[in-house]
Parts: structure tokens; C-alpha cells; sequence
């Protein structure tokens, strides 16, 4: 039920309470729930964004509360003339300001009295606002998969495990309850004709074939055919009358007598039938049928329609009109809207276009596009700074091309197909431009920056260019380490190398360690950003990426070429090896890394991982030297140093060789200290005497 304004009233306030009558709740709002000031008395206030508060205050006044259909409500905030208080408040600067009930932060006077704390309380008067509100409730419990592993036995046992915040933690001490279930929930199986699971081992095969265990539905069957008051009831209703035990259905002994039928009683138990997916077509037809049709007494009955057997059980639903006006998608769309996110439910009704044959798409596109445009109102709001802004047409065009781009990876059509407008490309940027991103190089460009440079190669860069592109076109899946210390045209390398496979149309993706490594490589990111890595690395022994398999990074992911990882050297080895796990579960193969040729490229004279308050010994365990992956690398080695040559002196080849000794340590070790020659730099007294230099 929607509350009225006078309810809202009752325990949400946006006014400067009466000091006469509650002194403490006076105190505690003039103390802690007056926003800034702000606006033309105090421009300087934080909350200052270009020459308006971001906050959006001070508030307008208005003698009672409006609510609306969506978002929040517009308290009640008398003006002085009206009868609302006002209070003189100093600010820093020394001056006293006036100020009333347009700076007030909407407060519960209940909680602020008992809190003497500064809480915020608004009025969300839409079901789907807990979507945002409260995140955690529909996102479920963080979980990682890790092993255990037992040298006496050969099997691998994998679990599944969670940890709970300290909020969640101070609950259970508190013995508080975790949750409670009430009315009871009686799951009911749903399946084909000699389509339910069994059971078996090598001694009982044939007995358990002959002889399958009942199930909810046959024995609901069954019960249809011996009671006449089951034959009026629908398949979901039954556990309200009837308990399960395991075998049969029998009437219930205790709640509620049923008017004109003795010895029947009804209780608040609930009956839910198990979901199908819409691509199981149909068994998802027969769940329909069992929701429609009461009483029925075997599958045969289920697709018989005024005497004519149907081979089907779609055909039934067509027969009897359940499939014209595409309401079980519209039930779909309208549940996930409570609780899903604008992405999802676009992905949801992208997957009903491509896979669940839908009758009328356009009825379902101008019905849920407001809530598959959410997203993008809520972002446009923001940037123009209005919280008026209401759906128009620009913004369903750029929900379509987002949908449209995710239907053509999905089934390789386009909106047009279904009968749905196709959007306006003109100057939207994409949403989700993932898959465009490694796909839509320029090949002509790519190609004249080949032919240009691959002349330019030395030998021990042409022998490496040559051995990594062979395994690329071969399919080896080798995993090569490039080894060059500064100077020696890795990154020519490396970007030569992802020119040329992405003038042949491949995906090739380029990360490195840091955001400035990654600025060097052509299309390169941060490995953490494209791969998804976790941000603690240490949190389980077994981290993997949080990439999903019908996401659009894992259809990338399973097409791509080559991956190139630039500065592996200060990468944690956990890192690469949660990439070895996601490719293989992505790919559906074993082989290292799912079969991708990779690149590793670094120098290990420069930092390894950073372990905070960790040893040597923890930072060498970090590195991928010490991974499962290393003993499968191939060595190639980058000697001239391409930067002394081009620069040209002998000072530059002596400073560059004098660098790479300090690496290999070969300079004296005085007392844990490297002695630095005079030649290495110019000594200055400070700070500024070295800028000068």
C-alpha cells in the first residue's frame, strides 16, 4: 500500500522542530542535520559544484508533503510565513546566518533522539528502489571456490565458502534471528513424461529404470484421479491441502475447514514449482499448462484440448491462447524489474529475442522501456544537474543500441529482425563497447604500420617476432617471457606484434602491470581492469577472474589470439594464475592459459611484487618465477640496447651498461650498499641545485 503524505509525516521530518516542546530533538537537529549552509550565504561549502550544491539544497518550500509515482518524496517545509522555525547559526568565518527549513537533512525524529547522531531517512515509495537501496540484499553472499587437497587420495575436493562482514558478525553474537520463513515453502518438481531424475548404482540400474521414484507431479496425477476436491485445484495450490510425504499426497488433518467439503483443511503452506528455462521449451510449456489447468490426471490429459490430443505441450498453450499476448515474458520482465538492475533486464529480453520466440516484441519493447532505460536517465540526470529530467526519446534510442549490440553478439541479427525500431546511431556513444573495442581496428592502418616498421627490426627482434606469430597461426598456445631490460625496443616489439595480428583480424589483448606501462602498448590496459582481477590477491589460495560465461569480456576472452603482458615482473604470481583458471573454465579446455599464446615481458632487475610488510623471501614467492606457469615459458632475450644506438654516444653506452651491472650485481657491495661511481650522475648539495643541473 502506498503511504499518504500524512502517514509519511507521522516519522519522516524536514523541519526545524519546536524547542519548546522537545528541547533534545531541537538540540540534536540544529546540531547534526543542517546541511552545509550552502548556496549564495556560504559559496565556499564543499558541497559547491559550479556555483550549485550537489546536494541539490537549499530544499524548495512547500506547506505539506507531495508524493509522486517514483523517487523521493517533497517533504513538507513550511516557510516562516507559514509557520516554519527558524535558527541563527555561525559559521566559520564568524558571520551569523538565518537559516529554515529548506536546509534540513530529512530526519526520523525516533532515531535522531535516540542516536544523537546525524541520520538520514528518506521515503523510497517504489518497490524496485530496494534494487539500489539496499545492493546487498539481491547480490548474495561473496564466495570463492578453493580446494583441498589430500596426498593419499587422487580426488580433488572442491568447496564452496563465504565469509560474513562484521555487521553480520555482531548479529549472530547477539544471537539476534537470521531469518525467519514463514509461510512454509513446498518446492513442487516439474518434468516430461519419464523425464524425472533417478537414482541408481550398477547392482539396482534395472530395477530403478522399470520402477521410477514418484515425484511431486505423478503423484499429484495420481491424486487427481482418487479425490474429487484435488481435481478442482491447480498443480501450485495443492500443498495448502495436501502434505508430501515422500511417496504420496495426503490430506491434511489440521487449519482451516474448506466450507462444503468435509474433512478437508486448508493451511498458509505454499506451493512453488521449480523454473525452466524458456530454451527447454517443452518442459517450460508444460510448467505453463500445470499453473492453468486444475485437476489434471496424467500427460496425456495435460495435452488434451475439447478431446483432441495435441502433440505438443506449446501447441497446447497455443490452443488455449496462453502464448498470443506473450504474458509469460511480460511476468518475466515485470518480476525482474523488482529486483535486477537496467542491464540485466535488457540482457533478459535480449536472450527472449534470440532464444524464446516471442509474439510480440514491440507490445513487450513500449511496456518495460522505461526500465531498461533507467540507467541511462539516472546518468543524464546527473550530468545535467537535473532531477526533473524526465524519459524521452534519446534516451530509449540509446537502450536500444545497447540491446542491439548485445542481440547481434547473442544471435548475429539485428532489432529490425523482430519487428522492433531500429535505433539512431548518430553520434551515441556505446555503453558496451567491449567486443568493438578489440574488434574494430583500423586493418589498413595496422597494416602500413607493419609493412613501415618490421624492417626496422634487429635480428634477436625478428627472431622473437618470428617464433610468437608462428605460434599464434599454428595454434601452439606457447607461452613465450621476453626478457629486455629499458632500452632494448620491447615496446616496439610488442606493438609491431599486435599490429600485425589485428591487421588479420584477430583479437589481440595488450595489459600491463601499471596504468603508465599500459599508455605504451596500442590499446593496452592495466591487466587488474581488463581481466577483472580480484584486488586481493591473498584473500583465497585459488583466486579466479570475475568474468561470467556469457559475458561480453568471456566471448573476447574465448576468441582472442594472443595476450600480451607487459611489466609481468611486479605482477602477483596469484594473479596470473586466477587468468590460467578463468581461460580454461572459459575456453573448456586444460591446456595452459586455455590455449592462447602469451607474452610475458619485463625485466626482473626492476620491482617485483609489492607484499605489504613482507620479506625478500615473501616478494620472490610473489613473483611468477615461482608459479606452476614459469617451467612452461619459453626464454626470448632483447641484448642491444636500441636506445644507445639511436642516441649515439659512447657516454650513453657506457651510463646504459653501468645500469644493467647494477642489476646484475655486479657493482661492489659495501655493507648491504651499492657504491655509485661519480661517472653514474652529478653530486649537488640540494634539492635545487639539481633541478638546475
Amino acid at each position: 500500500k502506498k503511504l499518504s503524505p500524512n502517514d509519511i509525516d507521522l516519522f519522516i521530518s524536514a523541519e526545524i522542530p519546536n524547542p519548546d516542546i522537545d528541547p533534545v530533538l531541537h538540540e540534536v537537529i540544529i546540531k547534526s542535520m543542517i546541511h552545509g549552509p550552502c548556496g549564495s550565504i556560504n559559496p565556499t561549502s564543499p558541497c559547491m559544484k559550479g556555483g550549485k550544491c550537489s546536494k541539490r539544497y537549499p530544499r524548495p518550500l512547500t506547506k505539506e508533503t507531495i508524493t509522486g509515482d517514483d523517487g523521493y518524496p517533497t517533504y513538507k517545509r513550511r516557510s516562516p510565513q507559514d509557520g516554519g522555525r527558524t535558527v541563527n547559526l555561525k559559521l566559520r568565518q564568524g558571520n551569523v546566518v538565518s537559516i529554515d527549513n529548506s536546509y534540513i537533512v530529512p530526519f526520523s525524529p525516533l532515531l535522531s533522539r535516540s542516536f544523537n547522531a546525524h541520520i538520514n531517512v528518506e521515503y523510497c515509495n517504489s518497490v524496485k528502489s530496494i534494487k539500489y537501496i539496499c545492493k546487498y540484499v539481491n547480490k548474495g553472499s561473496d564466495q570463492a571456490v578453493f580446494t583441498i587437497s589430500n596426498q593419499n587420495d587422487e580426488i580433488e575436493i572442491y568447496q564452496t565458502g563465504r565469509y560474513i562482514s562484521s555487521s553480520e558478525a555482531v548479529w549472530r553474537i547477539f544471537s539476534f534471528p537470521i531469518h525467519q520463513r514463514h509461510p512454509a515453502v513446498i518446492h513442487l518438481a516439474v518434468h516430461l513424461e519419464n523425464g524425472q531424475r533417478v537414482y541408481f548404482s550398477v547392482d539396482n540400474v534395472s530395477e530403478r529404470l522399470l520402477n521410477p521414484p514418484p515425484t511431486t507431479l505423478t503423484g499429484f496425477f495420481e491424486l487427481c484421479k482418487i479425490d474429487p476436491f484435488a481435481q478442482t485445484l491447480l498443480y501450485c495450490d495443492v500443498p495448502s491441502y495436501y502434505t508430501w510425504n515422500g511417496k504420496k499426497f495426503n490430506a491434511r488433518k489440521q487449519g482451516v475447514p474448506v466450507p462444503g467439503n468435509p474433512s478437508v483443511y486448508k493451511s498458509d503452506a505454499l506451493g512453488r514449482v521449480y523454473t525452466v528455462h524458456p530454451n527447454n521449451t517443452e518442459c517450460y510449456h508444460l510448467r505453463m499448462l500445470l499453473h492453468k489447468i486444475p485437476g489434471p490426471t496424467s500427460f496425456l490429459c495435460l495435452k488434451t484440448v475439447d478431446g483432441q490430443v495435441y502433440e505438443t505441450y506449446q501447441a497446447v498453450c497455443k490452443a488455449l491462447g496462453l502464448l498470443e499476448d506473450d504474458d509469460h515474458w511480460d511476468v518475466a520482465l515485470t518480476e525482474a524489474t523488482v529486483s535486477e538492475s537496467p542491464g540485466l533486464i535488457r540482457d533478459l529480453f535480449v536472450v527472449m529475442l534470440s532464444f524464446c520466440h516471442v509474439s510480440d516484441p514491440l507490445l513487450l519493447w513500449n511496456k518495460h522501456r522505461d526500465s531498461m532505460a533507467e540507467d541511462i536517465l539516472h546518468r543524464l540526470r546527473q550530468q545535467s544537474d537535473d532531477i526533473n529530467l524526465d524519459f524521452d526519446e534519446r534516451m530509449y534510442n540509446e537502450a536500444l543500441i545497447l540491446i542491439e549490440d548485445r542481440l547481434y553478439l547473442a544471435s548475429s541479427k539485428k532489432l529490425s529482425d523482430y519487428g522492433l525500431p531500429s535505433p539512431n546511431r548518430d553520434n551515441i556513444p556505446l555503453f558496451d563497447s567491449e567486443y568493438l573495442r578489440e574488434t574494430s581496428y583500423n586493418t589498413e592502418e595496422q597494416l602500413r604500420f607493419v609493412q613501415e616498421n618490421e624492417v626496422k627490426l634487429n635480428s634477436e627482434q625478428t627472431a622473437a617476432f618470428h617464433q610468437i606469430i608462428q605460434s599464434v597461426e599454428q595454434d601452439l598456445g606457447k607461452v613465450f617471457y621476453l626478457n629486455a631490460a629499458g632500452g632494448m625496443g620491447k615496446s616496439f616489439l610488442i606493438n609491431l606484434l599486435l599490429s600485425k595480428l589485428r591487421a588479420q583480424k584477430k583479437i589481440a589483448i595488450a595489459v600491463a602491470s601499471s596504468g603508465i606501462a599500459a599508455t605504451l602498448l596500442n590499446g593496452g590496459r592495466t591487466a587488474h581492469a581488463t581481466f577483472k582481477l580480484p584486488l586481493n590477491l591473498g584473500v583465497t589460495e585459488t583466486p579466479v577472474c570475475s568474468i561470467k560465461k556469457n559475458s561480453t569480456l568471456a566471448q573476447i576472452l574465448r576468441n582472442t589470439s594472443i595476450i600480451i603482458w607487459d611489466e609481468c615482473t611486479m605482477a602477483h604470481k596469484a594473479g596470473m594464475e586466477a587468468l590460467d583458471r578463468t581461460l580454461r573454465d572459459l575456453r573448456e579446455t586444460n591446456k595452459l592459459l586455455g590455449g592462447i599464446t602469451v607474452v610475458l615481458s619485463g625485466d626482473f632487475r626492476q620491482t617485483l611484487p609489492v607484499i605489504p610488510k613482507g620479506t625478500r623471501a615473501d616478494e620472490v614467492r610473489a613473483s611468477v618465477k615461482s608459479s606452476y606457469i614459469w617451467k612452461h615459458v619459453h626464454m626470448l632475450t632483447l641484448t642491444i640496447n636500441m636506445r644507445v644506438q639511436l642516441g649515439g654516444g659512447k657516454a650513453d653506452a657506457d651510463f646504459a651498461k653501468q645500469l644493467l651491472d647494477v642489476g646484475d650485481g655486479k657493482i661492489t657491495n659495501i655493507n648491504n650498499e651499492i657504491e655509485l661511481t661519480h661517472s653514474m650522475g652529478v653530486l649537488v648539495d640540494c634539492l635545487e641545485d639539481l633541478i638546475n643541473q
